[in-house]
């Protein structure tokens, strides 16, 4: 009777220790995956899910341990610059985005990989970003706030509209601040809602000019080798004609030849 007393003791432990680590192991893997950003603060409601804040904090980075379980990011008023590659990847459930008020130049491609599927809207207003990057918006369809940047419209911002997925009202706010050719009038303009401006007509008489020049090129190669040609072809002609002038004479000075030889 001790020693079973005794096995139920130790086995009793055992299994005590193995459930407190089962816990413990649950706990960090809940506490791992629902925490907030350090500097953020993170709510969460039983409607709107978790919504994290860091608003105004002087933030220079795009915050690496956002939590996936996040629904709605307020990264407003801070000092970004940069939206790196794949930098909201691994939020599946992210609905709203505001990085609004920042000091954002660039949007690298693949900016926001991994939210097409979820976000709903996009908020990029107030920043400063100059050149529209389609590869940074790929597969998103969000409806996007993108006004109060200074947008420079040319070519390249009108081959690349077409390209994105976004909510189409989002891209009027597009307004040119500059543009090339800058005589094109766009200035101030919302470049969608301007459909008879085509800014990429300085490109195509660039290239109408190019293959104009290069035809030129061709033609007068073709020009040189037929005036080399037919020259080429008279010298030659020349040559043959002195040739065939000089056969009567010659046949001439051989049947005196053979007089002269037969007189004497």
């Amino acid at each position: 009777m001790p020693m079973l007393a005794g096995w139920l003791l130790r086995h009793s432990v055992v299994m005590c220790l193995l459930l407190h680590s089962l816990v413990l192991m649950t706990f960090c893997f809940h506490h791992a995956a629902t925490s907030c950003s350090k500097s953020c603060y993170c709510s969460e409601s039983e409607s709107g899910g978790k919504t994290m804040r860091c608003s105004n904090l002087q933030l220079t980075e795009i915050p690496q341990d956002i939590p996936n379980d996040t629904r709605r990011i307020y990264m407003d008023f801070n000092l970004f610059t940069t939206v790196p590659t794949n930098a909201f990847a691994g939020l599946p459930h992210l609905v709203e985005l505001d990085l609004s008020h920042n000091e954002l130049s660039q949007l690298e491609p693949g900016a926001f990989r991994g939210l097409g599927s979820s976000l709903q809207f996009l908020d990029l207003s107030s920043n400063k970003l100059v050149n529209f990057n389609a590869e940074a918006f790929e597969g998103l369809r969000a409806r996007a706030n993108l006004t109060n940047n200074p947008w420079h419209c040319d070519c390249n911002l009108q081959m690349a509209m077409p390209r994105v997925d976004l909510e189409p009202a989002s891209l009027t706010g597009i307004v040119c601040q500059t543009s090339d050719p800058e005589e094109i009038g766009v200035q101030g303009l919302a470049f969608l809602l301007a459909p008879d401006i085509d800014l990429c007509v300085v490109m195509k008489r660039t290239t109408d000019v190019a293959m104009l020049v290069v035809m030129f090129g061709w033609f007068t190669m073709v020009i040189s080798y037929l005036v080399y040609y037919v020259r080429a072809n008279q010298e030659d002609a020349r040559r043959h004609l002195e040739y065939l002038k000089s056969l009567p004479s010659r046949q001439g000075k051989s049947e005196e030849s053979s007089t002269i030889s037969t007189v004497v």
